[in-house]
């Protein structure tokens, strides 16, 4: 019935671009973290391109957004699409953003044409996504699928002490709806991949089939501090050498395991002098794979090397897995796979190997994600980059994927 129906690409673009201007850095890129008055000028403009594609809009007590367009029957679940405005304080200009104004302009497409879907269109805006001003990330979409408790979020402060209550309601996006009320059917989430895969295998479209798991571990080591001239190898318990045996084992393990990946990012030793054997060191460990079954053997191999290290070296080992993060699968895939091979996009399969806000939805409702490339995989990156073509072949493929959900719709 759509078979036509296409998406003005100079339009998108020029939307992406006008966004990018709030926030805009001198190297190209954006700083709009959340719910500064520059993320309130951002959703404002949002709100505005909604509304004059005849829209009506709520926001929720989270401070999410939700425009929508009625449908034939306006008591079917709704098609919905969205992501988030906000960004890393050295971020990008399509992180996110494409989601959202993917979704604009798949709404404009309608509008122009007046076609009346089957079910209701919404079109989303999430509080926090990026986790950069408050924590954790992906908040906003967390509270509405109730990973996360809405009055505990709310207090939650920035460095300086801000409360996010009292941000949100300062730029004007302190709702009254109550999160997870939308009466959703369906929720897609376009993005640029933030990985090289894509642009490696020179594919237009990335099928998401799952999301990555996530294992986040708080490692501290105890040793005992000596000094670094007088205290012989064998008789230390050196607790940077036991760590440094561990940050290894990490790699190591990411390596075993197909789709596994592994990261230290954070370190802090004590006393941190050059002339004295470290007494304690404190670091992160990052472990991730979208395989359920994998991921609990790959933090099984770690608690297991954590404590041989106990007893080979002497230290105490304490490992906190603070957080979990188990992996998605995302059953709305088909509907975008079938919209890409429709519109003749070349495509593959790929795993989403970061945190979405489509990723919680799958908690509630059948969710899709549809990948596109992005320059050499680089994102939170100001010179993070990509094109009209391929935002164009991501929202073509968005706006007939939630077609084809929506007259499934009964």
């Amino acid at each position: 019935m759509y078979s036509d129906l296409r998406i003005n690409k100079q339009r998108l673009w020029d939307s992406l671009m006008e966004m990018a201007k709030i926030g805009a850095t001198e190297k190209g890129g954006c700083n709009r973290l959340a719910a500064t008055a520059l993320d309130g000028q951002a959703r404002d403009l949002f709100v505005s391109w909604c509304r004059a594609a005849g829209c009506s809009i709520t926001v929720d007590k989270m401070g999410n957004i939700f425009a929508r367009r009625e449908g034939k029957n306006p008591d079917l679940p709704a098609v919905a699409t969205g992501s988030h405005l906000d960004t890393q304080p050295t971020g990008g200009k399509f992180d996110g953003v494409f989601g959202v104004l993917a979704g604009v302009e798949v709404l404009r497409t309608l509008h122009e044409n007046n076609i009346e879907t089957n079910a209701p269109f919404e079109f989303a805006v999430w509080t926090n996504e990026e986790g950069s001003r408050f924590s954790p990330a992906m908040q906003g979409s967390g509270v509405y699928v109730g990973r996360f408790d809405l009055e505990a979020e709310l207090n939650k402060t920035d460095i300086n002490g801000l409360v996010l209550r009292d941000e949100l309601k300062k730029i004007g996006y302190l709702g009254d709806a109550e999160p997870g009320s939308r009466n959703i059917g369906a929720f897609f989430e376009t993005h640029i991949e933030q990985g090289p895969i894509l642009e490696d295998e020179d594919k237009e479209i990335g099928v998401v089939r799952l999301g990555q798991g996530i294992r986040w571990y708080n490692i501290v080591v105890t040793g005992r501090e000596s000094h670094a001239g007088t205290t012989p190898m064998h008789l230390r318990a050196d607790a940077m050498s036991a760590a440094a045996l561990i940050v290894t084992e990490i790699e190591t393990i990411a390596l075993a395991y197909a789709n596994g990946v592994g990261t230290v990012g954070f370190m802090d030793v004590y006393p941190n002098s050059r002339n004295t054997i470290p007494g304690t060191v404190k670091f992160s460990g990052d472990l991730r794979n979208p395989d359920p079954k994998v991921l609990e053997e790959m933090d099984a191999r770690l608690k297991a090397f954590c404590a041989n290290i106990e007893k080979s070296r002497g230290v105490t080992v304490e490992v906190d897995p603070f957080w979990y993060f188990a992996p998605v699968k995302f059953s709305a895939s088909d509907n975008v796979k079938i919209a890409a091979e429709k519109l003749g996009y070349s495509h593959m399969d790929i795993y989403a190997g970061a945190g979405h806000d489509a990723c919680y939805m799958a908690d509630l409702v059948p969710s899709g994600m549809v990948f596109t490339p992005c320059k050499d995989g680089i994102s939170h990156n100001e010179i993070e980059s990509t094109t009209s073509e391929q935002c164009e072949a991501g929202c073509n493929v968005l706006l007939h994927a939630m077609l084809e959900a929506s007259e499934s719709m009964q």
